[in-house]
């Protein structure tokens, strides 16, 4: 393997560290950005290792994960968890701290100061497990890409704060490894980094900003944020006073939604899910609970949004899947496009339209596609060898036949793929081949197939997307793996099968043959969106006036990146082509990955028989969102995010603002007369908001959620500080800022529960039935407002969240790691817990219960007030218990099951 490194840029020192440390046997090839060919598409800092197998890694960390794992070193969870941390929080603040050492002239010491937490982080952490390295008592991968990371900022452990005496051992250690001392000297020569300074100097600065709390724990004081201006306290006082009349009206667009001129026009996708399998978690959060986060964001900012997905239905999996079941090709897809649709509906995933490929609007499209680029010479015609069964009487598509690997010798490998060691195979390369369909011997024959002339599209595509990267946001991996395909020249691609089931080539000679599934399915957006409506060419023949996103994981990249464009630049017809191109990593599960047939990890059709809300899975699969590099989900990990963040933070806080609201003042917001403290507090969470916009803008979706656990942070230490249950006792005075407090609270809970709503949307809706949120103001702007103005009625608060208790979390472990496929229920499997919220069917007449048990609640206490009979108390009272009852069903929660009266756990 050949481990090419730009000759500066610190992005090396790790991957040269993890080379040596880890002794892989590669070859080392020093060069630059401005090397031929294709400059403009080559990551210009980025380390590449081309594998033997052709494949080649862009990412610092995965290659130093995977020098460790050549030497035998399995990834842990915790140095997964070192890693991703590395990535998303580290990673940035670095090259900020880089920027200000190198460019703004800053000393080793005072840069480290905008490190202080995440190196705080590092040092509690080694002090805490009481080990010598971060992921053990050796040296791991997590050591040495968070020491290569550090290291050109420090350089000498002398420049750390001398308190933090755990981490200096820590890198003192590191820095003395040979293969660590080696990379520095190769990488860091003065040099090297007057050049690197060169190339910072022309890049934007970092925003020092972005830096992030690094742990669960509550944000400290303010002034270890960055100081507030005069003008920003100001503003944020100004913008608070102008209250909820200030907010955009929300947008209602008519259905169906079509472009609107003047607006901004954003058209959504998530690729299709093949249809002859049940979506596992990292399936969910790789493509359709991204992209429906974004599209709830969109719709709050009043952009004309619309959100189309649907299921892959045709090619050779859907034939190998109906012959495993004994049912038709259309039998499967109706059996499992009903399995995907009611995953998605329960995790609340708001399509605009959610349809199928299977459709005459698919033939109709993809042939017309086809003969466009047929009548422009952009189709080419070849014969294929191609293993062909007589007993059949057919030539066999790639998955109708396996074999043994010619590459690593395993028995099972597909005619297409290999899935022990991931390389692409051509069918006739198998050894010892079999027909899937009847376990005959195939034999090599030729065949004539249709290609689509990539090399002659290649000009249009590179110009193409030099312009698309210029002025959209692709992700990181997105770019990497395009440039990666483009590298070496692009060649014929084969778009037609030897199958019944797909979509029918229109040619004479190839009308026994169907378009193949990479060059049909992502057509599959065009046809799903014109059965939604019948002027769908205003979305996908109009790039004047629509904004297009495509949500997916990293292996669909190059067929939306390169395949499809071709596809659409030599159809020649006005086609609107990605702007926002948004790739993740992958998500692992625990140890490993998920596997449907040896029953590890949650599939989609058993999240919501664990008991666990649709809300809690969104919340927790958002939260590790793999954007940077892959992440695992892990039982032990979702415990401590629920309890601790959406438990003790989020809804501690939310709950806390409410009940204040109701037990000091009798439902009443009261009025507030705001301090300079009050203020500096709203400046803060405009702040905030400020940055969950410019996050989201981006789509980095894992970063915005953390700015809403911050607003909720900063009111959990407001109320704490202020301690508005004594101030209410006291004098005059002391009442006054005791209702300002509890006002100011009350208004950040309305602000996070239009803030959730792309995350959670039933948490959302059910604090905007508790808190009695007008509709109007549930729009997002940049702005945090009064819209909870002192007046205003609250409803029945009651706690949002409940704890995972570390025995069912156990349970759970255990049910899904390995065999729950094969498990039948008995009386010894105790059932689920029931959920305790769970999205309502009809948001309308959730808030009308909501506020039918206020005002119940409120004629109850009423006539206590006021001593009436007791018969007549227990009447109101009676109707007062079945209206909550009601009102449980209608979350989703247990009417059985009642808010315990007294005081709430805080």
């Amino acid at each position: 393997m050949q481990l090419r490194v730009p000759v500066r840029g610190p992005a090396a020192l790790k991957v040269l560290a993890a080379a040596g440390a880890a002794a892989a046997p590669v070859q080392l090839v020093w060069g630059g950005p401005s090397e031929p060919p294709r400059a403009p598409l080559r990551p210009p800092w980025a380390p590449a290792l081309e594998l033997d197998s052709g494949t080649v890694l862009f990412s610092p960390n995965a290659i130093c994960q995977f020098f460790f794992l050549t030497r035998g070193d399995e990834p842990t969870d915790l140095s997964n968890q070192w890693l991703e941390w590395e990535a998303t929080e580290l990673q940035p603040a670095a090259t900020a701290a880089l920027y200000a050492r190198l460019v703004l002239g800053r000393t080793a010491l005072e840069a480290a100061q905008g490190l202080g937490k995440l190196l705080t982080h590092i040092e509690q952490s080694l002090a805490r497990r009481g080990a010598a390295f971060l992921a053990g008592d050796t040296p791991s991968v997590a050591d040495v890409v968070v020491w290569g990371t550090l290291f050109p900022i420090l350089q000498d452990e002398n420049s750390l704060p001398s308190e933090l005496q755990a981490l200096r051992t820590w890198f003192q250690s590191m820095t003395l490894l040979e293969a660590c001392r080696d990379a520095a000297d190769s990488v860091l020569m003065p040099k090297a980094l007057l050049e690197f300074k060169s190339y910072l100097q022309k890049q934007p600065p970092p925003c020092l900003a972005m830096q992030r709390a690094t742990s669960n724990e509550p944000e400290e004081e303010e002034g270890s944020e960055r100081a507030l201006t005069e003008e920003e306290i100001a503003a944020a006082a100004d913008a608070w006073a102008r209250g909820a009349a200030a907010l955009p009206k929300p947008w209602q667009p008519q259905k169906p939604v079509l472009p609107v001129e003047g607006m901004r026009n954003v058209l959504i996708t998530s690729a299709l899910p093949y249809v002859n399998n049940v979506p596992h978690l990292g399936n969910i959060i790789g493509c359709v609970l991204s992209a429906d986060t974004f599209a709830r964001y969109c719709r709050l900012r009043n952009w004309n949004t619309l959100y189309v997905c649907g299921t892959d239905e045709y090619g050779t999996a859907t034939e190998t899947k109906a012959v495993e079941e004994g049912l038709t090709p259309q039998e499967i897809c109706n059996k499992y496009h009903t399995i995907h649709a009611d995953i998605y509906r329960w995790f609340d995933i708001s399509f605009d339209c959610f349809g199928r490929t299977t459709t005459p609007s698919q033939t109709t499209i993809a042939q017309d596609i086809f003969q466009r680029l047929l009548a422009r010479g952009f189709l080419l015609q070849d014969t294929v060898e191609q293993l062909r069964c007589e007993g059949c009487q057919r030539f066999l598509a790639d998955r109708f036949v396996e074999g043994t690997c010619p590459f690593c010798s395993y028995e099972e490998a597909r005619g297409d793929q290999c899935d022990k060691c991931g390389k692409l195979i051509n069918a006739v390369e198998l050894k010892n081949p079999q027909c899937k369909l009847c376990r005959g011997v195939p034999t090599v024959k030729p065949t004539q197939h249709l290609f689509l002339d990539l090399p002659k599209l290649e000009e249009r595509l590179e110009a193409w997307l030099e312009q698309s990267w210029a002025t959209g946001d692709w992700t990181a991996n997105a770019r990497y793996i395009t440039r990666s395909w483009i590298r070496d020249g692009l060649k014929p691609r084969c778009i037609t099968r030897d199958l019944k089931w797909g979509t029918p080539v229109p040619l004479d000679g190839f009308r026994d043959k169907v378009f193949y599934v990479w060059f049909d399915a992502p057509i599959g957006y065009l046809s799903i969106t014109a059965n939604y409506t019948d002027q769908w060419e205003r979305w996908w023949k109009n790039p004047q006036q629509v904004e297009l996103y495509n949500f997916m994981a990293k292996d669909n990249v190059p067929f939306h990146s390169v395949i499809f464009p071709c596809s659409l630049l030599g159809a020649d017809d006005n086609y609107t082509l990605v702007n926002h191109l948004i790739a993740t990593e992958y998500l692992n599960y625990e140890d490993g990955k998920f596997s449907k047939s040896r029953g590890v990890g949650v599939f989609g059709d058993m999240a919501k028989d664990t008991g666990i809300p649709a809300d809690i899975w969104r919340f927790y699969l958002l939260y590790l969102r793999p954007e940077g590099q892959d992440s695992a989900f892990s039982w032990s990990d979702l415990m401590l995010k629920n309890n601790s963040e959406l438990l003790n933070n989020l809804g501690n806080f939310i709950n806390r603002a409410g009940m204040f609201v109701c037990k000091f003042f009798g439902g009443t917001v009261p009025n507030m007369v705001l301090t300079p403290d009050d203020k500096r507090l709203l400046a803060r969470v405009t702040l905030e908001l400020r940055q969950y916009h410019q996050l989201l803008e981006k789509v980095r979706i894992r970063e915005a959620l953390r700015c809403i656990l911050s607003i909720s942070r900063h009111g959990n230490q407001y109320i704490q500080v202020n301690e508005p249950w004594k101030r209410i006792k006291g004098d005059e005075k002391d009442r006054q800022h005791a209702g300002t407090v509890t006002g100011v609270a009350v208004n950040m809970a309305s602000l996070l529960a239009v803030m959730l709503q792309p995350y959670m949307p039933s948490v959302s809706l059910a604090i905007q039935g508790q808190l009695c949120i007008p509709p109007d103001s549930f729009v997002l702007s940049h702005d945090f407002t009064c819209t909870l103005p002192p007046g205003h009625r609250v409803g029945t608060v009651s706690p949002l969240f409940q704890k995972l208790e570390n025995d069912r979390v156990e349970a759970l472990r255990r049910r899904f790691g390995g065999g729950q496929a094969k498990q039948t229920p008995s009386a010894s499997q105790p059932p689920p817990a029931p959920e305790t919220l769970m999205a309502p069917i009809d948001s309308q007449r959730l808030q009308e219960l909501t506020q039918e048990v206020a005002r119940q609640g409120n004629h109850v206490r009423q006539l206590k007030a006021n001593k009436a009979e007791k018969a007549q108390i227990d009447m109101e009272v009676a109707k007062l218990l079945e209206l909550k009852k009601q009102l449980a069903l209608a979350e989703g929660k247990s009417p059985e099951v009642s808010v315990p009266k007294g005081k709430q756990k805080k």
